[in-house]
């Protein structure tokens, strides 16, 4: 890449105030939209697989220097054990691979630079490593179609199953695929596929399968979003940061400084909960930004029905705001909160390990890393999820059998759930162990304590009898 590039980058970064990595990665995804524009003008085929893969390739070399050739060993590896073992072997040594790929770049991340937030390639391997996750499943779950002996997981995640090996570049293009390369969200290579091939809008004569809608708002109205995301981030977490603007790999975060703790404990969890919500604005940014650029060359379009109606933009759509702002339960909330990710874990682990939700929260845990931070968040959502369920089998099926969202009880699921949620939530931002504990030990450890007494006691409330007793 020409030196007057980042010396670009470097100065403009000096000047609003920023670091370089920030300013980089911000402008790699801002630079989608123009790329997408050039997508949508390039015929379908396999001069699609290779921008999307050149492409890719430089945003990560423009973010990130040479570190993008992680990127590149990996794909090349997972794709050659695709192609020379059996689909029974590389649907469990792929994503073995990946993994273990991936945490040695969260262990050499925390060794050389624990607690940082500097930018590295490990973003982008999070996003890989989905990838080819899910489609060395999607690979034997076309294996065992095509044979005619589809198992129970094969056959729900039937449309995605992959049933020919794809040519390198096109395997390449879907994972460099430039406009989810680095935040996401890492759809499918089957809707991947279809907006490069043309299958997504014309059938095999080249007539289209319906009125083509027109990309125009799917890809304006992200980008507005994102910007004001953007702005309301920068604002409100600057007024309520939770670790230390100055110094906040070194320093103690602001939440647990002797400072705040002497304030009384309704003003730090309000503090707390305001702090986290403009944190998640970040996460908005990001998410809804790559919604926009997806949308810019269709491939967030879901298609069309039988009956040529459009389906709509939700390929790509990996947040859903208001739904995760409001959500009256924890599987509600998982559900609006990175939805591409919660699909990798549904189709590809939960399914897959007969429903167990240690296995699950344990591999999302793993895949971001080693800090106990995480692990802490993790393990404890299986806790809120068996008071969830215990608490709408004997006491919401009592007081909102409609299950309707805006009741007095779908209210008080709303605050609980918020509160609940938020409290679990804590040590994820903190990363260290000391300041995981020391957060949820400044609120009493009472989100565990009122859990486990929840638990307990809806043991000694009866079921409620159904209708037909």
């Amino acid at each position: 890449m020409p030196k007057v590039v980042p010396e670009t980058v470097a100065k403009f970064a000096e000047s609003v105030g920023q670091d370089y990595d920030t300013v980089s990665f911000l402008l790699g995804l801002l630079v989608c939209y123009p790329l997408g524009i050039i997508m949508n003008m390039i015929p379908y085929g396999k001069m699609r697989h290779a921008f999307s893969f050149l492409l890719g390739a430089f945003l990560l070399q423009f973010s990130l220097d040479v570190e993008w050739i992680h990127q590149m060993i990996t794909s090349l590896i997972a794709y050659s054990m695709l192609a020379l073992l059996p689909r029974s072997t590389s649907k469990w040594l792929v994503p073995t691979f990946a993994m273990v790929y991936m945490s040695a770049a969260h262990l050499h991340r925390q060794f050389v630079n624990y607690l940082g937030y500097d930018m590295d390639f490990t973003s982008a391997q999070m996003v890989l490593t989905m990838k080819l996750y899910m489609f060395a499943y999607n690979f034997y779950d076309g294996g065992l179609i095509k044979e005619g002996k589809p198992d129970r997981a094969a056959k729900k995640c039937a449309p995605f199953a992959v049933k020919e090996l794809p040519s390198i570049i096109e395997f390449l293009g879907f994972t460099f695929c430039f406009s989810n390369l680095m935040a996401g969200p890492a759809f499918e290579f089957s809707a991947y596929a279809a907006a490069c091939n043309g299958s997504l809008l014309y059938d095999k004569d080249g007539k289209p399968r319906g009125k083509i809608p027109s990309n125009l708002l799917p890809t304006l109205i992200p980008f507005v979003k994102s910007i004001i995301i953007l702005g309301l981030f920068v604002v409100g977490s600057g007024k309520f940061p939770l670790l230390d603007p100055e110094d906040p790999q070194n320093a103690l975060p602001v939440i647990i400084t002797p400072e705040f703790l002497a304030n009384p404990w309704l003003y730090r969890i309000g503090y707390s909960l305001i702090g986290l919500f403009f944190l998640r604005f970040k996460y908005y940014f990001a998410w809804i930004n790559a919604e926009g650029a997806n949308n810019l060359w269709y491939a967030g379009f879901e298609g069309f029905t039988e009956d040529g109606e459009a389906q709509g933009w939700d390929i790509v759509c990996n947040i859903d705001v208001l739904a995760f702002e409001t959500a009256p339960s924890i599987k509600i909330l998982s559900a609006a909160w990175n939805k591409k990710t919660a699909n990798w874990l549904s189709r590809y682990v939960y399914i897959r390990t007969n429903g167990s939700l240690v296995a699950t929260y344990g591999l999302s845990a793993f895949w971001h890393g080693f800090y106990p931070g995480y692990y802490f968040f993790f393990f404890t959502v299986p806790l809120l999820t068996m008071c969830e369920r215990v608490g709408k089998k004997k006491l919401s099926s009592r007081f909102n059998p409609s299950g309707k969202k805006w009741t007095p009880w779908g209210i008080v699921n709303i605050i609980a759930t918020t509160l609940m949620a938020n409290y679990a939530v804590l040590p994820f931002p903190m990363l260290a162990f000391e300041w995981s504990i020391a957060v949820w030990k400044s609120h009493y450890f009472a989100g565990h304590i009122l859990a486990v007494a929840f638990y307990v006691l809806m043991q000694f409330v009866p079921s409620p009898k159904k209708k037909s007793d």
